[in-house]
C-alpha cells in the first residue's frame, strides 16, 4: 500500500486506487486500519516529497511544459494567496483535482519543506483515517459506497476544511484588528 501511495503522488497517477485498496484491506482485516491508512499516509508523503525536490531545483520548465502556463499562473496564484492550506485542501480532493501540479508549485515557490509536509500528512491522514473508520464501519458496503459516492464524500470534507480556514482567518484578522478579544468576545 506505501508502494501504491508513493507511486501514486509521485510519477503514476493512480486515480482513486489508494482509496478503494485502503476500504478493501480494512473490510478483510480491521484490526490493522491503523497500519494501513499510515501506510498510505506515508507514502504519499514520500512520493509528494519527491515532487517538492524536482521543483526545488528548478522544476518551473517541466510545471510550465507539463501543464501549461496558465494553469500554472492560476495555481501560482492561489499558492501565493493560501500557501499550505491550498496544498492541504488539495490533499482531500479526489482527481482531477490539479495535486500534483500543486506539490511541484510549492517546491518551485519555496514553501518550508516542514510547512509543506505537515500539510500533506494533515490532510492525507485526515482523508485516509477517515475513510479507514467508514470502512469500519460500514464493512464491505464502504466499498460500494466510495465508488458510488467519493467524489462527493471528498468535496464535502474539502468543503469543510475551506469553510474551518476561511471561519479562522476571518477570525485572526478580527483578533489583530481588535475587533474581538482572545476569547472571541468583543471588547
Amino acid at each position: 500500500m506505501f508502494v501504491v501511495a508513493f507511486l501514486d503522488s509521485s510519477f503514476l497517477p493512480l486515480p482513486e486506487l489508494n482509496d478503494v485498496l485502503l476500504v478493501w484491506m480494512i473490510t478483510r482485516n480491521k484490526p490493522l486500519m491503523i497500519l494501513y491508512a499510515a501506510s498510505v499516509a506515508a507514502g504519499s508523503l514520500t512520493g509528494c516529497l519527491v515532487l517538492y525536490y524536482i521543483g526545488r531545483r528548478g522544476g518551473e520548465r517541466l510545471v510550465k511544459a507539463r501543464f501549461g502556463a496558465e494553469r500554472v499562473e492560476k495555481a501560482t496564484e492561489t499558492l501565493r494567496r493560501f500557501g499550505t492550506v491550498a496544498v492541504l485542501t488539495l490533499c482531500l480532493l479526489p482527481p482531477p483535482a490539479p495535486f500534483k501540479l500543486f506539490v511541484l508549485l510549492a517546491g518551485v515557490g519555496g514553501i518550508s519543506v516542514g510547512r509543506f509536509s505537515v500539510a500533506i500528512v494533515i490532510g492525507r491522514a485526515f482523508r485516509f483515517f477517515g475513510l479507514g473508520l467508514l470502512a469500519i464501519r460500514y464493512g464491505d458496503d464502504a466499498l460500494a459506497f466510495v465508488d458510488a459516492h467519493g467524489r462527493q464524500v471528498s468535496l464535502l470534507l474539502a468543503a469543510a476544511v475551506v469553510v474551518g480556514v476561511v471561519v479562522y482567518m476571518l477570525w485572526t484578522r478580527a483578533q489583530r484588528d481588535g475587533k474581538v478579544d482572545k476569547l472571541g468576545g468583543t471588547p
